[in-house]
């Protein structure tokens, strides 16, 4: 006869073997909520970063290539975020000189310049980054 104790214990281990993976790090959002014209020419974004990874970050910056409606790189545009508070939703406003908003057609994260949480090394944001769009230009990685 197998001991309670050990019994128990042995469905303990067994129950916490088949609970999934637990990811180390929750998820980043960053969403290209709205655009609109800017006198003179040009576009304002309006960006949402849901941070819900856990850390804030004191760097976060990306540089983005701007696609025109056929598809061709029109210009890099290097954006700074930071800070990032965590749990938190910000709202950031970039302008993107000399395009109109409807001659955008996508936006692609070209590279993370910068990825730091606060008090901590850098780190590669690509894993944790999901990207959206409620615009007619997608917004991708």
């Amino acid at each position: 006869m197998i001991p309670r104790k050990s019994l128990v214990a042995g469905l303990m281990l067994a129950l916490v073997a088949a609970l999934p993976a637990r990811a180390e790090t929750g998820r980043l959002t960053v969403e290209l909520n709205k655009a609109e014209e800017i006198e003179g020419g040009g576009c304002r974004a309006f960006f949402l970063f849901r941070n819900d990874t856990g850390k804030s970050f004191e760097g976060f910056e990306m540089s983005l290539a701007i696609l025109d409606g056929s598809g061709v790189i029109d210009r890099l545009l290097s954006i700074d975020a930071a800070p990032l508070p965590v749990a938190r939703t910000t709202l950031k406003l970039f302008e993107i000189p000399q395009i109109a908003c409807a001659d955008i057609s996508e936006i692609l994260l070209h590279e993370m310049t910068a990825c730091r949480p606060q008090n901590e090394d850098e780190m590669d944001c690509f894993e944790i980054l999901d990207l959206a769009s409620k615009t007619p230009a997608a917004l991708v990685k």
